[in-house]
């Protein structure tokens, strides 16, 4: 059974941040929600965001301590190119 997920709003600097959790001790903070002090379309933030090389290596990161099934060796050819100005990080924007 799944647990429901609960949803908390802090504020800063005159924007609602929604904190997402479903059991208190990991909580998830919407990148969406931040992205919205910077754009009127988080999506071209979030996005932009995604193509740094800092970024691409915390995801990595994260994925390696957190999910079992992670694909180290396939997640290089993201790491490689981050950071050009060629890459380009596709990811859907369709619930943004």
């Amino acid at each position: 059974m799944t647990r429901p997920i609960k949803k908390e709003t802090i504020h800063a600097n005159g924007i609602d941040i929604g904190i997402y959790t479903t059991d208190f001790d990991n909580e998830y903070i919407s990148l969406t929600d931040i992205a919205k002090y910077r754009s009127i379309q988080p999506s071209i933030t979030i996005h932009n965001w995604l193509r740094g090389r800092d970024v691409i290596d915390f995801l990595g990161l994260w994925e390696a301590l957190h999910n079992p099934d992670f694909k180290l060796i396939e997640f290089d050819k993201f790491r490689e190119n981050a950071g050009s100005n060629a890459y380009v990080f596709s990811i859907d924007f369709s619930g943004v």
